[in-house]
């Protein structure tokens, strides 16, 4: 049977995450891998899982494995609603909704808004999940210039002026590629002029809470209520593979957004859910984020002195106080691509920045490096193995 042709044509843009194909090839013995975007299994808390298990059983008893709320699972939402609150952002549990993970609400926002065409105007380089959540349903994209403070407001301002756009998306905080972060000065410009343009953000902040450095910045939903779809996750304060995300968005936009998120999954995993619920509500997470922080903050002094100290000349890295990500920008010419195959011949993998682009002929001399499943020790060597890398094609290229 020709399977081919029962393809819809939406299928087209629809492609394998880059990131997931390189990381089966740093699954390689004797790799050491800053390629991925995963956070440490020692920043999970398994010293309390069976006791939340055993917390949910009691309290829930058959209720956590029954169908539930499409909106979410009602004592998750109200301990969101809290979290919320801590983060300025100030609603009631009923205006709270939890999806599978924060990719599950990106897909819907895309589901529910973009129709082929339609102009997204993004941060570039821009975090490769969202453009696969995108990318089904066609849309064209604006790409808006960023340095080391975020995204520049007077780019947004002029792609508002010179385009009709569907929504506006962006990382504010620690953002994924870069690890790069909005100052308050600029969050309230973006949120002066999203409002003067009436037209919706959709602000994506799975990082926050992880900040090394520095004092907490509020989120631009609390600047510009009305619009902005804030998202967020408890994947990297909690675990992953509970799949919890969670979103605050204006009424007319969250009752639609229920409505196709019946069309997929029904809900979001009851018996997960309720396991979340009760990591917040016994005040777990504020126990436990301070070991996180303690995991992640000397593995990122570590690889920030490391890039400072062994980079050769023409090369930097863009300053982070959190997150899981640095990036390191070459001399133009550079290609990342090419070094790549040079680096993993050396014993380590990284992500080429060229993968966070819309545009094919952006970010050939970039590279996104993680620095969450690695020790200190082992980052010191990894970092040395790829300016080790770096020296061997330049060296290549002058002969």
């Amino acid at each position: 049977m020709d399977y081919k042709c029962l393809l819809a044509d939406r299928t087209n843009r629809m492609q394998a995450n880059a990131i997931r194909e390189i990381l089966k090839v740093v699954a390689t013995p004797g790799i050491i891998s800053l390629a991925g975007g995963i956070p440490s299994p020692e920043s999970f808390p398994m010293d309390i899982i069976r006791t939340l298990t055993q917390q949910v059983l009691e309290k829930y008893k058959s209720s956590a494995f029954q169908y539930d709320l499409t909106e979410g699972f009602l004592p998750l939402r109200e301990q969101i609603s809290i979290l919320l609150g801590a983060r300025g952002i100030n609603i009631l549990p009923d205006a709270v909704n939890i999806t599978s993970g924060s990719q599950g609400v990106l897909d819907a926002i895309a589901k529910l808004t973009i129709s082929k065409g339609d102009k997204i105007a993004l941060e570039s380089p821009t975090y490769l999940g969202a453009l696969s959540a995108f990318n089904p349903y066609e849309p064209c994209y604006i790409p808006m210039e960023m340095d080391d403070e975020g995204l520049v407001p007077e780019s947004l301002e002029l792609v508002l002026k010179t385009h009709v756009i569907k929504f506006i998306y962006l990382v504010p905080t620690f953002q994924n590629p870069t690890g790069r972060s909005l100052t308050l000065e600029r969050r309230i410009k973006i949120a002066d002029i999203i409002q003067r343009h009436n037209v919706l953000l959709v602000e994506d902040d799975p990082y926050s809470s992880l900040r090394y450095k520095g004092d907490p910045v509020p989120a631009i939903k609390t600047l510009a209520p009305d619009h902005v779809i804030y998202i967020s996750t408890l994947s990297k304060v909690f675990a992953p593979g509970l799949r919890i995300g969670f979103y605050a968005a204006p009424k007319f936009i969250r009752e639609w957004l229920v409505l196709v998120k019946q069309g997929v999954d029904l809900h979001t995993s009851t018996f997960n859910q309720a396991l979340a619920a009760e990591y917040l509500a016994g005040k777990h997470m504020d126990a436990h984020l301070p070991r996180i922080i303690d995991i992640y903050k000397p593995r990122q002094r570590a690889m920030t002195d490391a890039l400072e100290r062994m980079l050769p000349q023409g090369f930097s890295c863009a300053p982070s106080d959190g997150g899981m990500f640095l990036w390191v920008s070459g001399p133009k010419g550079f290609n990342a691509l090419s070094l790549y195959d040079k680096a993993i011949e050396k014993g380590v993998a990284f992500v080429p920045g060229h993968f966070f682009y819309t545009d094919p002929e952006q970010g050939l001399e970039t590279m996104r490096l993680n620095y969450t499943m690695a020790d200190v020790a082992t980052i010191e060597i990894a970092v040395e193995k790829l300016c080790d890398a770096i020296r061997d094609m330049q060296r290549r290229e002058k002969k």
